[in-house]
């Protein structure tokens, strides 16, 4: 795969195939840096202030003409130019940056280069590509000649793409294993496979436009300002609200027309249904991913699915030997996979109820299921300590073991198909490489663990801990970032989400009944609701609907959870299934 740096967190939407807001040539009296006043029929343009409300009117300007651009309003955006005064960028920047974008390597590195032999440096002739160090620009040159290399590539120029790595990658970079990564990409037979192994999507995908971004990062944002920053920056400010709304129930974008807040009585606090299908205690509940459908498990040997938001009971998937500790749903929502302590995985049909696949005996339990983002695999764990981590598709044939040490109590799969962590049952993680099968690293966090999941943005890991805390780790920086206390968890599994809108809370069940909802960003705990007696095991909230969850206790109950407007809304459809 890609070094950590070179893979994209975000490329800041999509790039245009030509600079921003294309600079236009100065008069003769601008020799000055980009932004700076120019002469105007003759005369210079006298500005009423230097700053608007306090932010320094050259940034904001050149804000608007970017972000003008994006939205394809170039008349405007030159218009806005030519009265200020002031240029996006200089023509060198909008000449790297194009030549990036068509792929002119020899003309990007040239420019490049230049910019350090010619000393170009704000303040001097405001025109060059600035660099912190030399250590930046001989990184940005590997960034250039590894796209290169891949392009070449996937044009089946093996010879050519060889001929880079050695005489222009490797004097370049002395990372062993990442020479050897890039060395073992000639082997690809196909397009596609060069792509998945190297987590790149083609020279006329995003990858320039990615690169493109990386790149920016090592030149001074007031020269090459990072692609669409405003929208950034606005993105940045509803995060901020939202952070900030502890009652955040609001499924749509906030508004920037005003501050953002929610009621508190929007949140989903009340008990509107309770269903007691189950004869046992139930131990997991699962809403699809489209929020239509639930399903549950637990000590019977019957998995229910039901349909939402009429919570009638769709299908029974009966044939399990003994207790389901896990379901999985694919990621289309059209089958799903049941762990059972008999020792096999099933493979159903979510529309039809019906059993597809038996899997093979593992030599104990099996605990967990994922699905790869395909749809068409999915891997199994299971409490073997030596074939406890298997990938396998839909034919029921394995496709990977990794012959893992360790034996595995949980599994999480992030949405982008980059991690594979698994829990040991003790007091370790285990995050896998999903793409290259390879063991990133391993955390041993000093306490036994109890349950694992991923956010939707693939970012965050959170873990349940048996001593009543819920913790919050970094996957990339590889770090505890987050908190959270006031539930128990001594002796059984009991487990944690992400859930509500835009994923702003963290919820998780208790062994002393209760249901816990902690605010993400805060960790502050905002609602400790009374659950399932004796113990509520695991809780689920609905992706579609921000005002609705489920949860699952030792009582044999599945509580459904929202408020009255909904009670109301969907009073019709509860009352034929509770019967009042």
């Amino acid at each position: 795969m890609l070094a950590d740096a070179d893979r994209p967190v975000a490329s800041n939407g999509t790039s245009r195939p030509y600079a921003n807001g294309k600079s236009h040539q100065r008069s003769s009296v601008s020799g000055a840096a980009n932004g700076t006043s120019k002469a105007v029929n003759g005369s210079s343009k006298v500005r009423q202030s230097e700053t608007y409300f306090g932010h320094d009117r050259e940034e904001v300007t050149r804000l608007l003409i970017q972000a003008l651009t994006d939205m394809g309003y170039q008349s405007a955006a030159q218009s806005v130019s030519q009265e200020s005064g002031f240029e996006l960028e200089s023509p060198m920047v909008a000449a790297f940056r194009n030549a990036i974008l068509e792929g002119d390597w020899a003309e990007a590195e040239q420019l490049l280069s230049g910019a350090i032999i010619s000393g170009h440096r704000v303040g001097e002739d405001g025109n060059g590509l600035v660099l912190t160090n030399g250590a930046n620009r001989r990184m940005m040159q590997f960034w250039i000649r590894q796209q290169k290399f891949l392009e070449l590539l996937e044009q089946r120029q093996t010879a050519r793409a060889l001929a880079v790595l050695r005489t222009e990658l490797t004097p370049l970079y002395q990372d062993t294993q990442k020479l050897h990564f890039l060395s073992s990409l000639l082997m690809c037979q196909k397009t596609e496979d060069l792509k998945s192994k190297a987590e790149w999507d083609g020279a006329y995908g995003e990858s320039r436009h990615i690169l493109l971004s990386q790149l920016s990062k090592c030149i001074s944002p007031s020269v090459m300002l990072p692609e669409h920053r405003l929208a950034t920056l606005l993105t940045q400010v509803k995060a901020n609200q939202v952070d900030r709304c502890y009652w955040h129930s609001c499924a749509t974008s906030p508004s920037l027309y005003s501050d953002h807040a929610c009621e508190r009585q929007q949140f989903p606090t009340e008990n509107v249904l309770e269903l007691d299908e189950h004869a046992e205690q139930v131990w997991q509940v699962v809403f699809s991913h489209d929020g239509t459908k639930l399903a549950s498990c637990g000590q019977g040997k019957q998995v229910i699915i039901w349909d939402v938001p009429s919570f009638r009971p769709l299908h029974y998937l009966n044939d399990h030997d003994d207790g389901v500790g896990n379901v999985a749903w694919s990621w289309d929502d059209s089958m799903i996979i049941t762990c059972c302590q008999d020792r096999h995985a099933r493979l159903w049909d979510a529309n039809t109820g019906a059993c597809l696949k038996k899997l093979e005996r593992c030599q104990e339990p099996v605990t967990s299921c994922v699905w790869a983002v395909d749809g068409r695999t999915f891997v199994t764990g299971a409490l073997d300590k030596t074939h406890g981590l298997i990938q396998w598709n839909l034919d029921g044939e394995k496709v990977h073991d990794w012959n893992s040490p360790h034996r595995v109590e949980d599994l999480a799969m992030s949405p982008d198909g980059h991690w594979l962590v698994a829990s040991d049952g003790g007091t370790n993680v285990h995050v896998y490489n999903f793409v290259t099968r390879e063991l990133e690293y391993q955390m041993d966090l000093q306490v036994r663990l109890t349950s694992i999941s991923i956010s939707q943005n693939s970012r965050h890991l959170l873990v349940n801990h048996n001593n009543g805390i819920a913790q919050l780790i970094d996957l990339i920086r590889r770090e505890p970032v987050g908190t959270y206390t006031g539930f128990t968890s001594e002796n059984f599994m009991i487990r944690s989400a992400f859930g509500g809108a835009d994923e702003s809370f963290v919820i998780s069940g208790s062994e002393d009944g209760s249901i816990n909802i902690w605010h993400k960003a805060s960790a502050r705990l905002v609602e400790k609701l009374t659950g399932h007696i004796p113990g509520c095991n695991s809780v689920s909230w609905n992706p579609a609907d921000p005002c609705l969850f489920a949860s699952c206790g030792d009582d044999g109950k599945i509580k459904i959870w929202s408020n009255n407007s909904w009670r109301s809304q969907h009073y019709d459809a509860n009352r034929a299934v509770d019967g009042s």
